[in-house]
């Protein structure tokens, strides 16, 4: 069985002002050709489907005309679980419609998925937080064990109040009954989710810049060892990196975000997950990198006309650019680099620091010197020893005349 893994699509994001809708109908594409050329049995989709809770109607678009093609129309079952960005109300709303699709929508942690026959495949057992799909073409089911993503509210309404203690306890005991209640040898069995889940004791991941937090400390931090010993692949969505912090025997993978959405991603390669599973084995995965959506770049520069060449050499792209200077840019060095190209997200002027000797710092103000000695000397005070611009001297001395 073929199973393709995907997760953090945030249709509808923007950074800053720039739309990154073209580039998502580009990788839309690209996710449902992978499908197509892999044959894959199955798509899941771990979560933050949209950006946020009220996507704008591209956005909304573009998601369900995605699912139907990765659906084949009802033939290829399609699941998609809510993350911390999604409205759980909003993913919930066209679930049966969208089932006469092969599209399963799952919003809640603990969602009993209604029974469901259609030509190709069937929904033979449902639980809370459980399904297990028959498919016409193997002769072995598989089970997924799924947890869309829980905001404080709703976990204190599944797990009780004291969260912070209770949250790794309860997924954990949650798991592993329905692991032994349902996940046998005879099927695949694996755990789909959207979580902050790490090793204990290893490194904390980092989650992306921009991106709404879930780990605040250490609670709601979930630990790879709650994972029950039946299941053969975790399915995790939140971190835009791909990683594995599992096991031969149990991978356990963030399969990367489709784009990069914060300049924190820069260099990464944005994959999806193909994997390979049958009953009783280690499952087989390979990643399948994403070809379409622009590259965001850090630069620094402290020369305007360095900063021009490489701006020109790399037109399509998206740039956090750092000038450094002796002084603060001109107008007209800022002009010259926004003409330069139309992806620079962030300019952000760097004055290098200038020491400022003791007598300086502490020099006694001369109430009789020239205006311009004390504007300067008070430039100078506020901004590291650093001397004020002919820009800055003119429109002081533009102020002075009114």
């Amino acid at each position: 069985m073929k199973i393709l893994h995907t997760a953090d699509w945030h249709l509808g994001k923007k950074l800053d002002r720039f739309s990154r809708i073209e580039e998502q109908i580009d990788l839309m594409n690209e996710i449902v050709e992978i499908a197509e050329s892999e044959n894959v049995d199955l798509v899941l989709i771990a979560g933050d489907l949209f950006d946020t809770f009220h996507p704008p109607t591209e956005a909304v678009d573009l998601f369900y005309k995605t699912l139907k093609r990765l659906s084949k129309n009802g033939k290829r079952p399609v699941i998609a679980i809510a993350g911390n960005h999604d409205s759980p109300s909003l993913i919930d709303a066209p679930d049966p419609l969208a089932r006469e699709c092969g599209i399963i929508l799952i919003g809640q942690p603990k969602a009993v998925v209604a029974p469901l026959i259609l030509e190709d495949f069937r929904i033979s057992k449902s639980d809370e937080g459980f399904l297990e799909l028959e498919l016409e073409e193997h002769d072995f089911p598989i089970r997924i064990i799924h947890t869309a993503f829980a905001n404080e509210v709703r976990l204190k309404e599944y797990f009780g109040e004291n969260k912070e203690d209770e949250l790794n306890l309860s997924l954990k005991n949650s798991w592993k009954k329905t692991a032994e209640k349902y996940c046998d040898e005879n099927g695949v069995n694996i755990l789909m989710t959207h979580l902050y889940m790490n090793k204990r004791g290893a490194v904390l991941l980092e989650e992306p810049e921009g991106e709404k937090p879930i780990k605040i400390g250490n609670a709601d931090l979930i630990f790879s060892d709650a994972i029950p010993p039946q299941i053969q692949y975790v399915a995790l969505g939140h971190l835009h990196g791909h990683q594995n912090i599992g096991t031969e025997n149990c991978p356990v993978i963030y399969s990367s975000s489709p784009l990069a959405y914060s300049f924190s991603e820069c260099g990464q390669q944005k994959v999806v997950t193909i994997i390979e599973a049958f009953p009783n084995e280690k499952v087989s995965f390979k990643n399948m990198e994403l070809k379409n959506g622009k590259r965001l770049f850090r630069k620094t520069f402290s020369v305007i006309h360095e900063a021009e060449q490489w701006l020109r050499e790399n037109p399509n792209c998206l740039v956090e650019l750092t000038m450094e200077s002796d002084t603060y840019l001109k107008a007209d060095d800022n002009k010259r680099i926004f003409q330069a190209h139309n992806g620079i997200v962030h300019l952000i002027p760097k004055v290098k620091t200038q020491s400022m000797s003791q007598n300086s710092a502490s020099k006694s103000i001369d109430v009789t010197a020239d205006i311009m000695e004390l504007f300067s000397d008070y430039f100078k005070s506020k901004n590291a020893g650093q001397e004020p611009n002919e820009e800055i001297i003119e429109l002081f001395k533009e102020i002075q005349k009114n």
